[in-house]
């Protein structure tokens, strides 16, 4: 079918589901959805609007997505809601659908984090010193910043009440959301939780303000870096059969 076709299908899905989708200018290939954190997670409670943009190449090159409202999390970025996620080595396919992105690849991403490769420094060594303290901090983010009130009122170059607006623009570092091919969710939970593979570091700046360290290295202009492929080659192979 046409990546047109295509397009309209996968968006319709969306529309049509218990999601919240809210059409941007009434393009198919701009809209938010309004996600909900997982459950039995620290962010079950949790509500946030997702911008996403569909390039004109969609199906066969990946949307770009980005948190508008805040969350605490080492894969993404706090400030511009930019996501790190690589499920399947930056590989997306046109047999993906959007609603993969709400149904499967989020919820992985929140339940199973990876601190060895963060977007938010803070985020990742407070999960790998001290998870509770971590779990706390994500609930204390979810309270403020993630009602459903929160979510709606969330938008492009709107400023946050106290540190500047999220997200303007949906970016994904170092690679798209990808969903993983069937029977492989379990296999990408069970890897150590590694469901977001290699991003580059810091994209942009990090913003625990503890240590300098953190601050430094690349900024936005990096985030198209691929860097070197993760270790989730294995999956490689399913995804053609």
């Amino acid at each position: 079918s046409s990546p047109k076709r295509r397009v309209d299908t996968d968006v319709m899905k969306l529309l049509m589901s218990d999601y919240q989708v809210t059409l941007v200018n009434n393009k198919m290939s701009e809209f938010f959805v309004r996600f909900t954190g997982p459950a039995e997670t620290p962010f079950a409670k949790g509500a946030w609007k997702i911008h996403v943009e569909l390039p004109e190449q969609f199906p066969y090159k990946s949307p770009s997505i980005g948190f508008m409202n805040k969350i605490f999390h080492p894969n993404i970025d706090e400030l511009s809601g930019s996501v790190c996620l690589d499920v399947i080595n930056q590989t997306w396919s046109p047999m993906f659908e959007l609603i993969n992105i709400f149904e499967i690849f989020l919820p992985q991403l929140l339940r199973y984090p990876n601190p060895a490769d963060p977007l938010n420094g803070e985020a990742a060594a407070l999960l790998m010193r001290d998870p509770k303290a971590y779990a706390k901090k994500v609930e204390s983010y979810v309270e403020r910043y993630a009602s459903t009130e929160d979510a709606d009122r969330a938008g492009p170059g709107e400023d946050d009440d106290e540190e500047g607006g999220v997200g303007n623009s949906p970016r994904n570092v170092r690679g798209p959301i990808v969903p993983a091919p069937s029977g492989a969710g379990a296999a990408a939970a069970g890897s150590n939780g590694n469901g977001n593979g290699n991003g580059n570091g810091q994209a942009g700046k990090s913003h625990s303000g503890s240590d300098g360290e953190e601050a430094e290295g690349s900024d936005g202009d990096n985030m198209s870096d691929m860097g070197e492929l993760s270790d989730g080659d294995e999956f490689m192979g399913e995804m053609d059969d």
